[in-house]
C-alpha cells in the first residue's frame, strides 16, 4: 500500500515528503543539508549529538530533526542565528570533552567532527579542555578502539546491534563518564560475540574506531555499504 504523501515547509520552501519521514530525511530527499554526527542511513535515529537541531514554528523549543516526524503543514527552520550558535556550542564541547588531535590521528583529512567544526566556523573553542585519562584498547587483533576521539555518537553500538546483529558495543556509565564498552566491560579482544566483520569501524564518523596499520591522514571511513546492507535487511522501514 502506498504511503501518504505530505507537504511541509522548509526554510520557506514547500517540500513534498512521505508520511513517516523524520524532519531530516525530508529536509535530504528535498537536497537540503542540516549538519550531524549520529545520523546514519540504514539505522535507528537516537537524537544523540543534538547536531540537526531546527526550529520548527509553534513550538517553544528546538527539535531533534532525526527524530521528529514530519508532519503535513509543518514549517521547519534549519538555519538560524540561533541554530548556529547552538551547533558551533556542541561543537565546542564535544571538542574539549576528550582529546582530539587531527595533527597525529589516522582520520585527519576524512573526520566527520573536523568536517562540521570546519564548514560552522569553530576554529577555537571558549571553554577549558578537559584532558581527561582515557585508554586505548589494542587488544583486537585487526581493530583499535581509541576513547580519547569518541563522541559517542553510538553508531558502533546501533551497526553492531541492527545490521551485523552480534550485539557487542553499548554505553556504560553516565555523564561525562560515559564511555563505549564491549562486552560487558571486557577487553575487545577477549570479545566472544565479536565477528570482526568492521563495520563498527566504518561507521565511526572519528578516529575512535580504527583499523591496524594507517598511519595519519590514511584512513578512510565507507559505510555505503552497510546503510546498503541495513535496508536489505529491514532495519528501517
Amino acid at each position: 500500500m502506498p504511503q501518504k504523501k505530505i507537504s511541509i515547509r522548509i526554510d520557506g520552501e514547500l517540500v513534498s515528503a512521505t508520511e513517516g519521514m523524520t524532519i531530516l530525511e525530508a529536509a535530504q530527499s528535498a537536497g537540503k543539508d542540516i549538519p550531524t554526527l549520529c545520523h546514519m542511513a540504514g539505522i535507528a535515529d537516537v537524537g544523540a549529538c543534538r547536531l540537526c537541531v531546527v526550529e520548527v514554528a509553534g513550538v517553544g523549543r528546538l527539535l531533534p530533526s532525526c527524530t521528529t516526524p514530519a508532519q503535513d503543514g509543518m514549517s521547519v527552520t534549519t538555519v538560524s542565528p540561533q541554530l548556529m550558535r547552538y551547533r558551533r556550542m556542541v561543537i565546542e564541547l564535544l571538542l574539549v570533552e576528550r582529546n582530539h588531535v587531527c595533527a597525529v590521528c589516522v582520520s585527519n583529512g576524512h573526520c566527520e567532527l573536523q568536517s562540521l567544526a570546519t564548514s560552522l566556523g569553530v576554529v577555537s573553542v571558549r571553554y577549558p579542555y578537559n584532558y581527561p585519562r582515557l585508554p586505548v584498547d589494542l587488544s583486537h587483533p585487526r581493530f583499535v578502539l581509541d576513547h580519547n576521539r569518541c563522541v559517542l555518537c553510538s553508531r558502533c553500538v546501533r551497526v553492531c546491534a541492527e545490521v551485523e546483529g552480534a550485539h557487542v558495543w553499548d554505553v556504560a556509565n553516565r555523564g561525562i563518564k560515559c564511555r563505549v564498552t564491549s562486552e560487558m566491560n571486557q577487553s575487545w579482544g577477549s570479545s566472544t560475540s565479536c565477528t570482526s566483520c568492521g563495520k563498527c569501524v566504518q561507521a565511526c564518523p572519528t578516529g575512535a574506531l580504527i583499523e591496524k596499520g594507517y598511519a595519519v591522514e590514511e584512513m578512510t571511513k565507507r559505510h555505503e555499504n552497510i546503510s546498503a546492507l541495513a535496508f536489505a535487511k529491514g532495519a528501517r522501514p
